[in-house]
């Protein structure tokens, strides 16, 4: 049977390729869409890594072009920054960053140690960030005034990147390899669970955080200041607390968020797109769900006198059901083959290093059931019509 449905297939190659290549087309659709969205899903329930609640973000505009130009004057200033904001009641605690959780800046670096590259985020904070953010500590320690008095560089990792460079060996009081071809001598001195500073919709990744002082004019001052707030903290208080840091940067300008505000910025830009290209892959499925109806219809009008000698010889309506669903499936079968071969190669080359092979693979399963579902709703009346084909007819076209 199997073998006569290929057969059948083959000997309508012509009219049958326009809809194979609408399968293949709404199968590479359907899994770009259903792929990113186990992504995200898989990605939501890992760990954070620091805490947003109760904390906002002050983003300084220095007014300079780059994030590398500073003055030691500016490097006062924001000194002074950090310390009005010990002034008020309502900040428990505060600290300074280069990169804010849930913003759009990062930095990052690539490094080539051990014959394999590596590749991190790096943050610049100061010594309260551990307890603003409450990131999770998992070995060694944190920045402190101590690390004032070393004559080499300290850094923190969290756990991913513990685990890329040093392997099963304890990363704590060793040398941070993948720097060293820039002469600093880099130590790590504490690990950090699998920070996301993206949000809950970013992927894991390494990341590496690099101690800022305020007080040293070598050091670019941050261009975040983070508060944590005492519970209960109305918006009120962020008039007040603008025109405090106004007072002592009048040629400078603030922008203040809550986190839980960053938040929702950030989901909507990760959400957004996906949305779109959801309901774009929506349309595309009504359209050639609705292409493969006419398609086949119209097949199906063409092959009565098949149909109706199949008839005459003594085909049951269940075997015509069957013969069109059955070539239906076959097509389907080779668009999808033809769209996961090409699918396949994109991890084998990795073009899409992000994504796991067990979310890739999840996405590729899901996509071809989707599409066999699709195709087969599509068949279904086109296939009833075929069985309400009589053996008589076939002597119409005699």
């Amino acid at each position: 049977m199997i073998k006569h449905l290929f057969k059948l297939v083959w000997n309508r190659k012509r009219s049958n390729l326009l809809i194979m290549l609408e399968i293949f087309f709404s199968f590479i659709v359907m899994f770009a869409v259903i792929t990113l969205s186990v992504y995200y899903a898989d990605n939501y329930r890992q760990p954070l890594g620091f805490s947003f609640e109760n904390v906002w973000n002050i983003s300084i505009d220095m007014r300079v072009a780059t994030d590398d130009i500073w003055s030691p004057e500016m490097v006062k200033t924001t000194e002074q920054l950090y310390l009005a904001l010990k002034d008020f009641e309502e900040i428990e605690m505060a600290a300074g960053a280069h990169s804010a959780p849930y913003g759009f800046g990062n930095r990052t670096s690539v490094n080539e140690y051990d014959g394999k590259r590596v590749e991190m985020e790096v943050n610049e904070v100061t010594d309260d960030f551990l307890k603003v953010m409450e990131v999770p500590l998992v070995r060694g320690r944190w920045f402190d005034k101590s690390d004032d008095a070393l004559n080499w560089k300290p850094v923190v990792i969290n756990q991913r990147l513990a685990r890329e460079v040093f392997g099963s060996e304890d990363p704590i009081d060793k040398k941070y390899e993948p720097w060293s071809s820039s002469g600093e001598d880099v130590r790590v001195i504490g690990v950090v669970t699998d920070f996301r500073q993206g949000g809950e919709f970013a992927g894991l990744g390494n990341y590496l955080f690099e101690r800022k002082r305020l007080d040293d004019p070598n050091n670019r001052p941050p261009r975040n200041l983070l508060i944590k707030l005492r519970p209960g903290t109305t918006a009120e208080f962020e008039e007040n607390l603008v025109s405090k840091l106004q007072a002592v940067a009048r040629e400078w300008s603030f922008e203040v968020l809550p986190l839980t505000r960053m938040r929702e910025i950030a989901f909507k830009f990760r959400l957004i797109p996906i949305i779109i290209l959801g309901l774009i892959a929506g349309f595309l499925m009504i359209m050639v769900g609705l292409g493969l109806v006419g398609v086949l219809w119209q097949n199906v009008t063409q092959r009565i006198k098949e149909i109706g000698l199949r008839r005459a010889k003594g085909a049951t309506v269940g075997n015509i059901h069957m013969q069109i669903l059955g070539e239906l499936i076959v097509l389907t079968s080779f668009g999808v083959l033809l769209g996961a071969i090409i699918l396949v190669q994109f991890p084998l080359l990795d073009l899409i290093g992000f994504i796991s092979t067990r979310v890739f693979a999840i996405g590729l399963v899901v996509a071809v059931l989707v599409i066999y579902a699709l195709t087969f709703v599509a068949g279904l009346y086109p296939s009833w019509l075929a069985t309400k084909v009589q053996p008589a007819e076939a002597l119409h076209y005699e």
